[in-house]
Order: C-alpha cells, then sequence, then structure tokens
C-alpha cells in the first residue's frame, strides 16, 4: 500500500509536474487479479481497487492499519465501474452492476470480491475511519439522490448522483457519489470550490482510450494542472480546487471524508477569481 503524506499549500506552490505527479495523482490502482491501495494522510482516507479475474479477491488487512481486520475501526464505500461482480459481506452476497454502490460499515470481518460475467467488475474502494458502525447496504444508480448542475452553455452539464451522504446510505463520515455528464459537456466542478472541513478525492473512469482529462488544482490563486488517463485518480487536499475538463465525454467518482459530511458544505470561488 502506497503511503501519501500532506503537503502545505506554500510548498505545493514550488513543485514541477514530477513532484504534483508523485504526491496526489492515484495511478495504477485498477490490476487485473489483484487488489491495490493508497493511504493517504487527508483525513486517514485510503483509496483502491479490487479486479477479479480468474479468482475471488480478499480484502486483507495492512500494516499501516495496525488491525486484525481491514474495517475493524474503518468504512467502506465501493462503485463498480465494470461489468457485472459480486461482493461477499460476512458471508452475505451482494450482486452489483455497473456504478451500483455498495456501503460497509465498522466492524466487518470478510469482504470478498468476485466477478459474475465475461466482462469482469472492477470494484473502487474508499475507506475513512469510523467511530461507529452502520448496516452494509447496496444502492442502484436510480435509488441514488440525483443533483443536476450546470448547463450545456456552459459544456458543463451534468447530474451528480449522491450514495452515502445525509440523506442516503447513512455512513460514520464518508461522503460519496458518482457524476455523470450530458452530451457535449466536459466540465466538472466548474465554477470550482474548496471545503476547509474536509479532503476530496477523484477517479476517472468511461475516459476513451487515447482521451485525457486535464485535472486542476491548488489555491484558487495559484493553480496547477495535470493530464490523467483512464481509471486514474487524485487526491485533494481542503485548500485546493478540484475541477477538470476533458477531450472526452468521461465519469468520476468523487469521494470525500472530515469533519462535515453536509454535501453543500463548500466554498465558492468565482471563476473572474481563479489565476
Amino acid at each position: 500500500m502506497k503511503t501519501i503524506h500532506q503537503v502545505h499549500p506554500e510548498d505545493f506552490v514550488k513543485y514541477n509536474t514530477s513532484q504534483i505527479r508523485d504526491k496526489f495523482l492515484l495511478d495504477g490502482l485498477v490490476k487485473p487479479g489483484r487488489i491495490e491501495m493508497a493511504y493517504t494522510h487527508y483525513d486517514r482516507m485510503i483509496i483502491g481497487a479490487a479486479f477479479p479475474i480468474d479468482s475471488a479477491l480478499k480484502l486483507g488487512t495492512y500494516d499501516q492499519l495496525k488491525s486484525e481486520n481491514f474495517l475493524d475501526r474503518r468504512e467502506l464505500g465501493i462503485i463498480n465501474i465494470g461489468g457485472e461482480g459480486s461482493v461477499s459481506v460476512d458471508g452475505k452476497d451482494y450482486k452489483m452492476g455497473k456504478q451500483d454502490c455498495l456501503y460497509i460499515g465498522k466492524g466487518v470481518k470478510d469482504v470478498i470480491f468476485e466477478k459474475s460475467a465475461a466482462n469482469p467488475a472492477k470494484f473502487i474502494l474508499f475507506s475513512c475511519p469510523a467511530h461507529t458502525s452502520y448496516p452494509t447496504r447496496l444502492m442502484k444508480p436510480a435509488e441514488a439522490l440525483p443533483a443536476e448542475l450546470g448547463s450545456l452553455d456552459n459544456n458543463n452539464h451534468r447530474t451528480i448522483n449522491k450514495y452515502i451522504h445525509l440523506d442516503g446510505i447513512q455512513s460514520c463520515q464518508l461522503v460519496l457519489g458518482v457524476t455523470n455528464f450530458q452530451k457535449g459537456s466536459i466540465w466538472n466542478t466548474m465554477p470550482p470550490h474548496t471545503h476547509d472541513r474536509r479532503m476530496e478525492a477523484y477517479f476517472y473512469f468511461d475516459l476513451p482510450e487515447n482521451q485525457r482529462v486535464i485535472h486542476f488544482m491548488g489555491e484558487p490563486d495559484e493553480t496547477r494542472h495535470l493530464f490523467l488517463e483512464n481509471e486514474q485518480g487524485i487526491v485533494s487536499p481542503s485548500w485546493s480546487i478540484h475541477s477538470g475538463v476533458a477531450t472526452a465525454n468521461y465519469s468520476f467518482i468523487w469521494a470525500m471524508a472530515g469533519e462535515n459530511m453536509v454535501f453543500t458544505d463548500m466554498d465558492a470561488i468565482p471563476i473572474q477569481n481563479l489565476r
């Protein structure tokens, strides 16, 4: 499991492209037949992927956690971005299709990932510390609370499906959803915002081969950018904007952890204030 340490904004402005990619990019998580994880020191969020091919994959513990089981002191949100699959939670199976969300609460012992079709499932994982336990729950995209934002005129017409939040699947501190774009729209989270009370991570998917997402980050008056490929993610500190535009249509998962679970708890940045 890779460890990602926190970065101060005064140091960030001195980084070159290679340093930014090393400190924030989530790369190489989706590997056939493996579970890969990255432990961040941003609200102790762990981001990972399970990609079962020939056999089932069991979620184990890691030295960084100092616990017998992965979820002894954590909760877990899962989005399937691939074909049909299933997740066994302490012996109970949950069938998951594309963009289905599964929440697993603190205290679960055994989590096992399996594919169910020729087109294998790809499970993207987001975990953060939890002080209490909430029930395991599966939610389909049609059940998620939608929020429609933006407009085609501004190339940012998008639907945000909120899965894990105060009015959806209950959790200790994890907030999670998926954003899908209307045809002709390619800008996400524009106008941008920050939220000082929680970090956020993005995971981009369904981006065609040889296309790229240009992800913007940094303080509003000191922005930087990275070019991301399909099935790559990025960590966003609380002081940083997180916005992107792509050379083709795409979707992304967003996940947050921190002090406030209210979805609208954000500090808007007017476009004219960006530098």
